[in-house]
């Protein structure tokens, strides 16, 4: 009994071999980083929608991605990631700090979740500039801010659906939007939806901003192939063939993409596979 104190079995060994690599994509070491303990004043309350759907690590990485793709439609979000972004020589570093972001907000005690936004809010202001046909854009319109939330909000609910739970509840999807449109509503983001309802109709809505121009194409093919100087692991491959796979057809009609086909099933069976097996390996650690 004593040496099963110390010597756990290999499933509790894989156990906790997955929940250190998983830590170790999300949190930066070099910088002292950690992960975001809940904290019991967070923002929103143990087992709501929102810490539900942003607990789930795979579903997050593909929502993450597909959320990616869809805000490179937009050309003010594009271009101030274009003249203000290293993301082409920091990928990883660019999602990372994005989910330690939504990490923070979701779980983190309210006051570090505030101090998360005055600094996002601050790097905003910043970004600014003109596009290319001579129209200033600011990474402060709430407009602009409203299409990068809808597309975060719209992608983590999807892949949450495709990858956790597909039987969750419409009230509980709906009390999703409601939660995520109080962050939103901090970064000033407007018009924010509360609901599905009002997620699809501001989708329609702003269809017609949206451009899948040369730069918007050229991006998206970076972010899911790479360059011939930095080509994505194959983990990362077989997250963005899902997140392709969830795109509404407009956007992959848009970026020059198409839906994964029979090849694609691999990819997207791995990915299912993937989440059930990190889900395990957290299981009761959240």
């Amino acid at each position: 009994m004593m040496a099963a104190l110390f010597f756990p079995g290999p499933a509790q060994a894989m156990r906790s071999l997955l929940v250190r690599q998983v830590r170790a994509v999300f949190n930066d070491r070099k910088r002292g980083e950690t992960p975001v303990v809940p904290s019991e004043q967070a923002l929103f309350e143990p087992d709501s929608p929102i810490r539900m759907v942003h607990a789930d690590v795979v579903a997050m990485m593909v929502g993450g991605m597909r959320a990616l793709l869809l805000q490179m439609l937009h050309p003010a979000a594009l271009q101030g990631v274009l003249d203000h972004s290293d993301f082409r020589e920091d990928v990883e570093g660019r999602l990372r700090r994005t989910a330690r972001f939504i990490a923070t907000t979701t779980y983190g005690h309210c006051d570090e979740a505030a101090r998360a936004v005055a600094r996002v809010n601050a790097i905003h202001g910043r970004v600014n500039g003109t596009l290319p046909d001579g129209t200033a854009y600011s990474a402060t319109d709430p407009r602009v801010l409203a299409w990068v939330h809808l597309a975060e909000a719209t992608s983590f609910l999807e892949a949450y659906l495709t990858y956790a739970d597909p039987a969750m509840p419409g009230s509980a999807q709906d009390r999703y939007f409601a939660q995520s449109a109080v962050v939103a509503g901090m970064l000033g983001a407007a018009p924010v939806p509360r609901s599905r309802a009002e997620a699809a109709a501001l989708l329609d809505e702003m269809r017609g901003e949206l451009h899948g121009g040369p730069a918007a194409r050229e991006v998206a093919a970076f972010l899911l192939e790479g360059e011939d100087r930095r080509k994505p692991g194959r983990i990362t491959r077989t997250l963005g063939i899902a997140a392709v796979d969830l795109l509404p057809p407009f956007a992959r009609t848009m970026l020059g993409l198409r839906r994964p086909g029979i090849g694609g099933l691999p990819a997207i069976a791995g990915t299912q596979a993937m989440a059930g097996a990190v889900r395990w390996a957290f299981a009761g650690s959240l």
